[in-house]
């Protein structure tokens, strides 16, 4: 079943949620929970305001924030999307091997040491003409060379530019990723990989996480973050601008066509789209809209994911154990990380036990009428952990399953 990602009329997680919610338990309510399910309807409005935000300017959707290989097909078939932005080599070797719009252009933001992947894409003329990896560092080159000979496919390589803000009260905002700079280390590596048989230079990419991933909204803190955000955008048009047109002048003068300027996140695609030196925006978690994305002024992307566990156990007749729950999302730890309950309203965790392995307890006013084998529904964090959890994604339209979305884990597909 192809998905279809007209957008919709109804929009009532932003009118009524209790009866968003209260749809999707119906629709679901035939189904054993631990479950995840996918709303169509939220996932076309959030493909569509991407696209809005982004004002034409082309979309690489980012596959880590979704990890299901139907999903990132059917978003690539909208007009205004083009690629995919994969997280490691062997990923990207596995959806360039079907046929589909996520198979054959594919840029891997990451840097791999993955020798088996490396020596699978220098023999393979097909698969080195889909992916292009990404290098920071010489010694990452000298690994290609070593595990595949000279007279390999070409790899085509893209070069990261660390987007990191260093501010001059609160020194390093961002994440530690490249150590490219400064032009100059731009440069010169770009001239190393021109200077070297087997290669070929066709991108750049700088992923500003300070601005993409750091939720704005409010006053106090909020209002701090937007300052930085704004001068760490402005820092980085200048240097990007420059690094970008070092690195195209290598390319060309070896004769090689420089074809993209990758930047951004979903939380940044207003401020990477005023860079001009920007060819294209990654984005792929606002596809999802996972609960980070609740605490940004400029967009509010619609809940289309989430995920469903039983009430398994009442140990008092204030609190409802759910099965699992310890479904933490990735980064620094804290209660932000926590999936967020959100139907039936009102409930919240155990401070001395929160999100566990095997059970969650969850307390609040709704809890006294929770009983054994009713469910309560959570939204992940980030996107496309969920997906790691389950092997489908139940899609949901107009209150019933209209299909089962196999994830990459449904697949049999784990990559990191």
């Amino acid at each position: 079943m192809t998905i279809d990602l007209t957008p919709p009329s109804d929009r009532a997680w932003a009118s009524d949620p209790a009866a968003y919610w209260g749809q999707m338990d119906a629709a679901l309510a035939p189904l054993d929970a631990p479950l995840a399910a996918l709303h169509r309807g939220a996932l076309a409005a959030n493909a569509h305001d991407l696209l809005r935000r982004a004002e034409g300017l082309p979309i690489r959707v980012a596959s880590k924030s979704v990890r299901v290989r139907s999903v990132l097909d059917a978003v690539l078939e909208l007009p205004g999307y083009a690629g995919v932005l994969a997280f490691t080599l062997p990923e990207a070797l596995w959806l360039a091997s079907f046929e589909g719009p996520s198979s054959t252009d594919i840029v891997v933001g990451y840097p791999t040491v993955d020798r088996a992947a490396l020596a699978r894409l220098a023999a393979d003329e097909r698969l080195a003409s889909r992916v292009t990896i990404m290098v920071d560092d010489v010694a990452q080159l000298d690994l290609v060379d070593a595990v595949a000979p000279a007279t390999r496919a070409t790899v085509r390589v893209a070069l990261e530019l660390d987007a990191s803000y260093h501010s001059p009260t609160m020194g390093h905002i961002g994440v530690r990723r490249s150590p490219l700079r400064t032009v100059a280390e731009v440069r010169a590596l770009a001239e190393e990989v021109a200077r070297r048989p087997g290669f070929t230079l066709v991108g750049l990419m700088a992923y500003e996480a300070q601005i993409a991933g750091l939720g704005n909204a409010g006053y106090g803190r909020g209002s701090i973050i937007r300052v930085l955000q704004r001068a760490s955008a402005a820092e980085l048009r200048e240097r990007r601008g420059a690094a970008v047109a070092a690195a195209r002048e290598v390319a060309e003068a070896a004769g090689s066509p420089f074809e993209f300027v990758n930047g951004g996140g979903t939380g940044s695609i207003e401020s990477t789209h005023a860079d001009t030196s920007v060819t294209e925006v990654a984005a792929g978690s606002g596809l999802f809209g996972p609960h980070l994305f609740d605490h940004y002024a400029h967009f509010t992307p619609a809940p289309a994911a989430a995920f469903a566990l039983p009430v398994v156990r009442r140990p008092t007749a204030d609190v409802a154990t759910l099965l699992g729950g310890g479904w933490i999302a990735s980064g620094p730890a804290g209660d932000d990380r926590l999936p967020l309950p959100v139907h039936p309203a009102g409930l919240r965790y155990l401070p001395r036990e929160g999100a566990g392995e095997v059970q969650t307890p969850v307390t609040g006013d709704a809890a006294r009428a929770l009983a054994i084998g009713d469910r309560v529904w959570l939204r992940h964090t980030k996107a496309g952990e969920l997906s790691e959890h389950a092997n489908v994604l139940h899609l949901v339209d107009e209150g019933r399953v209209v299909d089962e979305l196999p994830t990459y884990r449904g697949e049999g597909q784990v990559f990191v």
